[in-house]
Formats: C-alpha cells, structure tokens, sequence
C-alpha cells in the first residue's frame, strides 16, 4: 500500500508528488504512456530530429516550482528568445516584437500607437501582477455548512479582496474590461494600426476556439502574460532539450525523493469503498491501494471515465457533464533540411526573427476569419499559424545544418461537422498548413523531409487533451479561479472523499505552469495534518 497514487505523471502529477514526498508520503505515479510528462514530452518523430510533441514553448512554469525542485541541478536550463515574435504581413512587410525594439516598430504603422504602448503595457503588467499573486493561491471555495466552515473561505475572500482594494480606481475598470471583453474590443480600445492588435491579440485565442472579438478572450490574453524566463516577466522561451527537459528534471527531482514512477500502467477505475476514493484500477486490473488519490486528469475524464457517477452529487455530476473542452488546435512538427526564408526579410542564416514566435496571422479580421471558417467548414481555408524553429537556439535538435520546426496551428473544429473525423482529413489539413507557412516563405515545404500529425482527435488519444483542449478546459468567466472545475469544488478536492484534483482542469488553469499540482499537494497535506 501507498499513501497516495496519483493518476496521470504529466508535470503537474510529478509537481503534486514530489511536494508528497517531500512531505514524507509514500507517492505512486501511474501513466498510461510509455514515459512521463503528459503534453511536455521530447520525442524523435523523424530519423535524426527530436522536438516537443505537444507543449512547445517556455514562459509560464512557476518559479517557486522550478526553485522548489531545483530543476536547474536537474539539468534544465531555458533559454530566451532573441525577439518575441515575428508576423509577416500581408502587404509584404513585417512586424517585429521584443524587449527595446516593439516601440519603433509599431511608430512604422502609428505615432499614436506608439505613444500610449508604454500605458498599455504598464496597465496590463498590474493586471498581470494581480494574477501571478493569485497563482499559487487556493480560491475561495464555496461552502455548506456553518460559519465554522465558511470562516477559512471568508478569510481568504478577505485576503484576494484586499488585493483589489488595493488597485485604484482606473484600474478596477481596467480589471473589469480584461475579464469581461473580448481581446479585440480591449484592444480597438488602446490601438489604431493591425499589426499590433495581431501580435498582442493571437495570445488571446492561443488555445481558444475563439475568435478575437469573442467576449473572454481579453482573460485569455491576459492568461498568456504572467509568465516569466529566468527571472524576466513577459518573456518566453526555450528549454534545451525541448520541453520534455522540464518533465525529465522533474522525474528526477521525483526520484530523489522517492517517488515510485510506473509507466504503461493506465487507469481504468478510482476504487470507493464506503463513500470514499481507495486507490486505482490499472488497464491490466492490478490494484493500487491508498487513502489518498490525486487525477491530473482533464475532468471530463476524471469524472466521466474513472468515477462510479452513482458516488457523485448528481447536481455535480449534471454540471461535468457540461465542461467545456476544445481548442481548436492542430499540433505539427516538421523536419526541415534548410532554414526558412521570408519573402518579407530574406535570409536563410539564423537571424533574430527565426528564433522568434513567428505568427502567420496579421491582422484581428484575419483571425475571425479563420474561426468562423473553422465554425462553418470544421477548418480554416486561411489558418493561424505560430511556427517556432527551436533548433536556432537548441543546435542538439536536428542533424547539422538542418533544423526542426513546431507549428501551432488555429482555428479548427475539435470534432468535425457532418459526423466527419478527422482521421480522414489529417494530411489534407496539414498540407493546408505547410501551405500557408510556404506563402510567407517561399521554398519551405519544398524543405520538409518529414512531418508529425497531432490533431485534435489525436491530441486527446495520445494526451487526453479531450477535444485537442491544451488548457483541460476552456478559459472562460464561467470555467476560472472559484468555478474551476465546478463552484465549489476549486479548493483541488473532488466531491468525493479521498479523491482530490492537480491537473490544469483546476485553478490556474492549462500550460505548463506547475501551480495546479503545488497547489494541490498543499490542500492535500492539510487535509493530513487534520
């Protein structure tokens, strides 16, 4: 026996035991795959080119995660960016973004843009504060019972509340717009010119199957801006090795507390006896025993697959049945023999740009054509695009000369209209991507010797990401902070003693950010003490 399995060993499983044990627990991890890591796994997918499979850029894990495992002396090491990102436009020119150049760029399109970029960033970066502060936070919790109960919950409304009294007025309204608007209308707000709308607006529908002027998508944008790299707030980055680096550390940070980490050893059942969550099921009917056990699963799974519904509240059990997953998201990585080269700045020698995010998107209309095509046809005939080419900052990636690109690719359907599946449409919609990147620059697809598939059917058979969701739900007012996964069930236990939550179906939501499982394994610990 254990004193805790925790189902699911992506980095928010491996985050929750290591503090276990850390704790002095008996932690078991059970994955389905064949290694750890979930969405942030390195894997080979053409001969002689390695890339992150799923998960594919740096910014958002926590710090105190990364100090707490001291996943540096695991040997991660992230690297930044030398720009931000990069958007070929459609008129032919380009728009760069990074620290000391945004400014005079967007001064080539807008006096007046540049003029109140400054105030837009410092607006946003308090807002951003606000939510970093709230990230390694359990939300207040909706309670029944007596004020005995109630009290801790009132308490730590008291504490959040207090963080927003402390902003003054302008920036209460600031808060209340980024909550409730959508990232097109914050930004028509502030700026006149498309290619900064672009580049600040695709981070609000980055994992949303939105489009820009949906109501919601300014949290979205919002969710993308409190990470940091290495010490840096804002920025995004690399780690060597891609981001399964991040998840191996963590499995040896694990390891040394001794963590018992089971590959191919898939659940099928959390086991209740008496009301109460025992232990697990393995796929093979191998049973594992504990009075405490934590899913990293999406809720969808957790609580419609694993979970007896007769055990669950029924107004519960009503509610996750309606969570809401999907992206829209196609994941590609391609082997490339040659360096792009942009029709807009040409250069087939590493520059700045190509270690950028480059974004095939260049205006707002053009990415609420692509979702409402998606809504129509179940994919976009003019598609987002965010490629990343990781070997210009990871030379170990891909053979020499040669180099590895990730493609983020938006908006499709996460299930295809007219009973469709998207086994049947894989390659024709990955040839529309290689397509669209070629347009901004000549000669790539030329350039690709091989390709790897991820769409979202396939996303949710290979990661459990349900509907290609990345986040493990969507992002919205209804779906965040005290409501993530249901009212009054965001404190990381489930509705069932015994049984708890650490994936990012919990608060703060998806990316690789560590906090579900930090926070979880907090409240679990509580609970023991009691």
């Amino acid at each position: 026996m254990t004193d805790a399995v925790i189902i699911g060993g992506g980095h928010n499983g491996l985050v929750c035991a290591y503090y276990l044990a850390s704790a002095g627990l008996k932690v078991t991890v059970l994955e389905r795959r064949g290694v750890v890591g979930g969405a942030a796994v390195t894997e080979e997918f053409h001969p002689g080119f390695r890339n992150s499979v799923a998960a594919y850029t740096v910014s958002l894990l926590n710090p105190k995660v990364i100090r707490d495992l001291d996943l540096s002396r695991h040997g991660l090491k992230v690297v930044e960016r030398r720009m931000s990102n990069f958007l070929p436009l459609e008129d032919g020119g380009h728009f760069c973004v990074g620290p000391g150049r945004t400014k005079a760029e967007v001064a080539r399109f807008s006096a007046k843009d540049a003029a109140r970029l400054d105030a837009y960033g410092e607006r946003l970066d308090i807002v951003a504060d606000l939510l970093r502060d709230l990230v390694l936070e359990t939300p207040p919790n909706v309670v029944e019972g007596g004020w005995l109960s109630a009290l801790p919950e009132l308490i730590k409304a008291g504490k959040i509340g207090n963080r927003m009294r402390g902003l003054d007025l302008t920036m209460r309204r600031e808060l209340l717009e980024i909550f409730t608007k959508s990232a097109g209308d914050y930004l028509d707000g502030w700026f006149e010119s498309a290619p900064i709308k672009a580049a600040l607006g695709f981070d609000g529908v980055v994992g949303a199957y939105a489009s820009p002027y949906t109501p919601g998508t300014a949290y979205v944008l919002l969710h993308h801006c409190f990470g940091e790299v290495n010490g840096k707030k804002g920025v995004w980055g690399h780690a060597i090795g891609g981001m399964g680096a991040i998840t191996q550390a963590m499995a040896r940070a694990c390891a040394e507390k001794g963590v018992d980490i089971r590959v191919d050893a898939g659940v099928r059942e959390v086991i209740v006896e008496k009301g109460r969550a025992v232990g697990a099921v393995l796929s093979d009917g191998t049973s594992i025993r504990a009075p405490i056990v934590v899913s990293n699963l999406n809720p969808t799974l957790t609580f419609g697959k694993l979970v007896d519904p007769a055990v669950l509240p029924e107004d519960f059990r009503r509610r996750i049945s309606g969570w809401r997953n999907g992206s829209g998201t196609f994941r590609m990585n391609v082997a490339l023999s040659e360096l792009p080269s942009f029709a807009c700045l040409p250069g087939r020698t590493v520059a700045d740009h190509h270690t950028a995010g480059i974004i095939m998107a260049p205006s707002l209309a053009y990415m609420d054509r692509a979702y409402l095509d998606a809504r129509t046809h179940g994919w976009s005939k003019a598609p987002i695009v965010e490629m990343l080419i990781p070997s210009t900052l990871d030379d170990g990636l891909a053979p020499p000369g040669q180099h590895v690109a990730s493609l983020f690719c938006q908006h499709v359907a996460p299930q295809l209209p007219n009973g469709a599946s998207w086994d049947d449409h894989r390659d024709e919609v990955a040839d529309l991507m290689i397509a669209t990147v070629d347009q901004a620059a000549p000669g790539f697809a030329a350039s690709v010797l091989g390709r790897q598939i991820m769409s979202p059917l396939e996303l949710e058979r290979t990661f459990g990401l349900v509907g290609g969701d990345i986040f493990h739900g969507q992002l919205g007012l209804d779906q965040i902070f005290s409501a993530r996964p249901v009212l009054g069930n965001a404190d990381y236990r489930a509705p069932l003693p015994g049984l708890y939550m650490c994936g990012s179906g919990t608060h703060p939501g998806g990316g690789v950010t560590g906090a579900p499982g930090h926070n979880a394994a907090r409240e679990i610990l509580r609970d023991r003490k009691r």
